[in-house]
């Protein structure tokens, strides 16, 4: 007979497991009360925190109980689970997250398809050409691309630790540390990766990278407004945000949105700027010529309407795409024109981000309330 092959679990085994715990006295189950959390899988190996308001909890030990027959039950009784259970209280988790970076931007967009991963990967290549330290993260969920633009499609981040916990090493390319949700799925299971999952990913990549001192840590957001873009700003207090857009007007209404988002009292991240990506096309045997087939000057306008700095205009040029395939970020050439337009907007970033410290004061992140 052939060998069954054993079922690969995943953390959304473990929520959905979890989800048939009930909090005692209450109408919610644990996973809705935000107590599941740092899930981690190995093999057989399942291990969690669950977090509590206090430390007296009498429930805690009944609840832990509740949660390994859960896990055992809806996942399989070979599951690796009693004992790998740790109670956590509010007041511990409040330990600095990112304690050696100096400045997180936001990189977003109203829709998709406007470049914003690429517009991410070759400013993060563009301002560690200027000496910056530099991080990326990939939260885009919907198409994690990141690992592709970089060349490290078959890589995997390595595990290390500082003697309290364990991290995830960020993997190296052109001066830039990067770790992306694409390093840990299939490319064909990324749709799994959507509300607490992602959430929970996220967070992960944040507090568990080994990133060490940065000058600048971009976190590439998905297109829109959604749940990761919440639990971005409520995981880290994000210094500013970039938006991407091209000129045309079907993705500039977007550009308004996301926008309004950052600036809204409730989040209250600024907004450093607007890159108007696919400005123009230029042919590589035309280098002075510029075909505006999007529109002219769209994103310039938009700008001015909104009160916001026109970070940087990057041509359509096809070695964009052609690095973006291989794995070679334009940026990487500065003496090419798309090189010379990153350098440009990196040095353009730079200066805002040096205005936006010393007008305003540090972002909160953005509390959590619960009823």
């Amino acid at each position: 007979m052939s060998e069954i092959p054993r079922r690969i679990i995943i953390p959304k085994n473990v929520t959905d497991a979890l989800r048939n715990v009930m909090y005692p006295d209450s109408s919610q189950n644990i996973v809705e009360l935000d107590m599941v959390q740092e899930i981690r899988v190995a093999g057989k190996t399942v291990s969690f925190s669950l977090v509590f308001q206090r430390s007296d909890d009498p429930s805690m030990d009944e609840l832990i109980g509740i949660c390994e027959e859960a896990i055992e039950t809806n996942i399989g009784s070979d599951v690796q689970v009693r004992g790998n259970i740790t109670a956590k209280f509010i007041h511990d988790m409040q330990r600095p997250v990112l304690p050696g970076v100096k400045n997180i931007i936001a990189v977003a967009s109203g829709k998709g398809g406007v470049g914003k991963s690429t517009v991410a990967v070759n400013l993060a290549v563009a301002l560690a050409n200027t000496g910056a330290s530099v991080g990326l993260i990939d939260a885009d969920i919907f198409g994690p691309s990141i690992p592709k633009m970089f060349g490290a499609e078959g890589l995997r981040p390595m595990a290390d630790s500082d003697g309290k916990r364990d991290l995830i090493v960020p993997i190296e390319k052109f001066g830039v540390k990067f770790l992306s949700i694409g390093f840990f799925v299939e490319p064909e299971s990324a749709l799994i990766w959507r509300g607490p999952m992602a959430s929970n990913a996220l967070k992960q990549l944040i507090a568990d990278g080994k990133w060490g001192p940065l000058d600048y840590l971009l976190i590439d957001l998905p297109p829109g407004t959604s749940d990761i873009h919440l639990t971005l700003v409520q995981t880290v207090p994000v210094t500013a945000a970039v938006i991407v857009s091209t000129p045309q007007d079907v993705a500039l209404a977007d550009v308004i949105k996301g926008v309004s988002m950052f600036q809204s009292k409730s989040i209250d991240v600024p907004v450093l700027g607007l890159v108007e990506n696919m400005s123009w096309f230029t042919p590589a045997e035309l280098p002075d010529n510029k075909y505006y087939i999007f529109g002219k000057d769209g994103g310039k306008k938009l700008a001015n309407e909104l009160g916001l700095i026109l970070l940087g205009q990057i041509p359509l040029v096809q070695s964009i795409r052609e690095g973006g395939d291989e794995g070679m970020p334009a940026a990487v050439n500065r003496e090419s024109i798309t090189g010379q337009a990153f350098a440009d907007l990196a040095d353009k970033v730079v200066e805002q981000m040096e205005i936006r410290n010393k007008m305003r004061p540090p972002t909160i992140k953005v509390k959590v309330t619960k009823k």
